[in-house]
């Protein structure tokens, strides 16, 4: 995330590299300052977010009209420091190791696009059968599979940022192809077919997801190679390393805490009034990213990935793109809607859980240390 010290500096020496530095294999021994109290941060950034929703009038309405396209430009920007800095830190010739990776690449398109999208489906209706709203939000935010804050997490648990960046862009291309169909299969064809009641059609008009991609990824990710490949041309891989990647790194967090701020300002009002509501989405969104996690990092394992690439694998897997599921319900369904809302809870459930899994999966290092499974560039 940038605020890893220890991370541009992987153990080279099994890859030829001339300046080695190895780190140790404790997981979270490695956490710096900042990082081992992200929790703490990442708190303060959520109460200070519903906070200001809460206490000054109109704070929502005006962020909310700061938009483009559907895109809002505050979380934009926030996304787009948040990724960059991690984006920088990418090695880009290592990428075809990725994507020679088939085991990896199959498995990627499996959770997250026939596992993720299905257990999302069958929780929200054995938990809100009542509440058709809330139920479609999150069928919806099942649908967005993460390009952006996931990024954030695979590096703060030390996974393989190269197979985070070409996962994530496959995502991408997904989500532009098959969010739509998938939409309308969850939401209109299948409820039909179980005997469920009538569906809810989803208009959700092809470039909308396009320009949501092609912003919250293709913006940062091509300012990060073309940062690394001038930066390396210029001064070298070791001088980027140790004097570029320090510089730029910790807006990665600055940006996270933004973007978080500027999310839950949206809709602190909206969050804070309806807190019986809040909590009935909160309990199948806490069943989702547990046994999708749990799930995707077990089968990462069962099938001899590193670790690196089954926590890449496990966190792709569970993030969501809450920021394009919340503008598909406002688009679709209008800005008061319960589906908006389910949209809205998401982050807020999701960021602690998936920051309480950064630790597990860093403690879950370790054992993969002690079985030998971890890659080279950690030993």
């Amino acid at each position: 995330m940038g605020v890893l010290p220890a991370r541009p500096g992987d153990d080279r020496s099994a890859r030829g590299d001339p300046h080695p530095v190895r780190r140790p294999l404790s997981g979270a021994a490695r956490l710096s300052f900042t990082d081992r109290y992200l929790a703490v941060w990442i708190g303060l950034a959520m109460a200070a977010g519903l906070g200001l929703g809460r206490l000054v009038p109109g704070l929502g309405d005006a962020l909310a009209k700061v938009e483009t396209g559907g895109i809002s430009l505050p979380i934009a920007l926030g996304l787009l420091v948040m990724m960059y800095p991690v984006l920088a830190k990418v090695r880009y010739d290592r990428l075809d190791a990725v994507t020679g990776d088939r085991r990896l690449m199959v498995s990627s398109l499996v959770v997250n696009w026939v596992a993720g999208p299905a257990v999302m489906f069958a929780l929200a209706w054995l938990a809100l059968p009542d509440q058709p709203e809330y139920r479609t939000g999150l069928i919806i935010v099942g649908l967005a599979r993460c390009i952006a804050m996931v990024i954030i997490w695979n590096d703060l648990a030390c996974g393989d940022r190269e197979a985070a960046a070409v996962l994530v862009a496959l995502n991408s291309v997904f989500q532009v192809l098959a969010f739509g169909l998938l939409g309308w299969f969850y939401l209109d064809l299948l409820p039909g077919w179980l005997g469920l009641g009538d569906g809810a059609a989803l208009d959700v008009p092809a470039w909308h997801i396009a320009a949501s991609v092609a912003v919250f990824l293709g913006i940062p990710l091509v300012a990060g190679f073309l940062t690394r490949h001038f930066g390396e041309r210029r001064l070298g891989r070791e001088a980027y390393e140790t004097r570029v990647l320090p510089v730029i790194g910790p807006w990665a967090l600055y940006g996270l805490l933004f973007t978080i701020v500027v999310l839950f300002a949206l809709q602190g009002e909206t969050i804070t009034s309806h807190p019986w509501d809040v909590a009935r989405i909160a309990l199948p969104l806490l069943a989702y990213f547990a046994l999708v996690w749990f799930g995707a990092f077990a089968f990462g394992k069962a099938i001899g990935l590193t670790y690196e690439r089954t926590t890449t694998l496990a966190f792709t897997a569970a993030g969501n793109n809450f920021e394009l599921a919340i503008a598909v319900a406002i688009a679709t369904f209008g800005a008061a809607s319960g589906q908006a809302l389910a949209g809205v809870v998401g982050p807020l459930i999701e960021v602690p859980v998936l920051v309480g899994l950064v630790y597990l999966a860093l403690a879950r290092r370790d054992r993969f240390a002690s079985e030998g499974i971890l890659s080279h560039a950690t030993r």
